[in-house]
């Protein structure tokens, strides 16, 4: 695929994982509006959606199988989002082991799963582009295991970005902070709007841009990143 607008999709066919969430469902009708072709749904439990171009399809990114036989249903892919997640586990300490191995088995294992299954799907496909959906506490860690999970997942991404270069595929990595969607609907927070958030990230994809700050909280932490650790947890001074 080869975006020829800011905002293009045009004939793209999409998968995207975690699609019943809040960014997920974002991310299906927005392809749709931008002009994807189709729309593969995915989730443990697929919904039912009003769309004759959207494909609901069973995936558990835990799970082996589930994964290959959706690689196989969906062997059209030429856009695949990374984008099924589970919330964190408070802190480390207070965490048992297996709790924070949970979140792993989701958030990194998972989708990691997911982009070597469907790497030679995209390669077949003309290369295209695998986004995986990261978090601004890929860079900070305040919240245990769900930062420790997002900061691996970036260094997947961006060990794939080079392992994927040679069959054309451009890897995104998009980093957010807060977003208003179920996952964190208890959380008393400023928020994010899911639909302005997923606009950045596919305005990015069709830029052929490796890299998505969809927020400014996210540039100000990668911004601080070559300063002192203390810097960026203060309670290292007290």
């Amino acid at each position: 695929m080869t975006p020829t607008t800011p905002t293009d999709l045009s004939g793209a066919v999409v998968l995207v994982t975690g699609a019943n969430g809040g960014l997920g469902t974002e991310f299906v009708l927005q392809a749709l509006a931008r002009g994807a072709a189709k729309v593969y749904a995915t989730a443990r439990t697929p919904r039912v959606w009003n769309d004759d171009r959207i494909v609901p399809l069973a995936l558990d990114v835990t799970d082996d199988a589930s994964v290959d036989a959706a690689a196989a249903r969906a062997s059209d892919v030429t856009v695949l989002v990374n984008n099924a997640g589970v919330g964190g586990t408070g802190s480390l300490l207070d965490s048992t082991v297996d709790d924070v191995e949970r979140v792993f088995a989701t958030n990194v294992f998972g989708a990691l799963r997911v982009a070597k299954a469907f790497a030679p799907v995209l390669a077949a496909n003309g290369g295209g582009v695998l986004v995986d959906v990261h978090s601004v506490l890929s860079w900070l860690a305040l919240a245990g295991g769900y930062s420790a999970s997002k900061a691996a997942l970036w260094s997947i991404t961006n060990s794939l970005r080079v392992e994927l270069a040679p069959q054309r595929t451009l890897v995104v990595g998009a980093h957010l902070g807060y977003t208003d969607t179920p996952m964190i609907a208890s959380l008393d927070v400023e928020k994010n709007d899911a639909s302005v958030i997923v606009g950045r990230i596919w305005d990015s994809v069709a830029a052929g841009e490796h890299e998505v700050l969809a927020d400014q909280v996210s540039r100000d932490v990668k911004s601080a990143l070559s300063a002192p650790v203390a810097a960026l947890y203060p309670q290292l001074s007290v």
